[in-house]
């Protein structure tokens, strides 16, 4: 994990506008997959909202103050990710896990189909 004071403000924004970018619209090309319309994907002012009908919604939001992105899951709760650049990705420091990761096992289970969202690069996807 980055020490906070380490990101900057700058750095921060591009990394989390990249990864919650690529997460929308990966996500909206799953439910375009799926093909049901009770899902739904919608991402305003840094709050991407994820709904999945019976399933519940996920609510992920940047929150610029801690440098982190923050996770509501419908299954695992709460979680706060940081950057950790190391494995260019978001990390939740509790159990190391990926923001991606969490979400492709989860979305996987709910939907009964293979789910991988790659936010993983996160650098890479910076428009620069």
């Amino acid at each position: 994990m980055v020490n906070v004071s380490d990101l900057s403000i700058e750095r921060y924004h591009a990394l989390s506008d990249a990864t919650m970018t690529t997460l929308l619209e990966r996500l909206e090309d799953l439910l375009d997959t799926v093909g049901n319309d009770a899902y739904e994907v919608d991402y305003h002012s840094g709050v991407l909202t994820l709904n999945l009908g019976t399933h519940g919604t996920y609510v992920i939001n940047k929150q610029p103050p801690n440098k982190q992105i923050w996770l509501s899951s419908p299954l695992s709760g709460p979680k706060r990710y940081d950057y950790v650049p190391e494995s260019d990705d978001w990390r939740y420091a509790r159990d190391g896990i990926g923001l991606g990761e969490l979400l492709d096992e989860e979305i996987t289970d709910m939907l009964r189909t293979k789910v991988s969202l790659h936010l993983e690069g996160v650098s890479g996807q910076i428009q620069e």
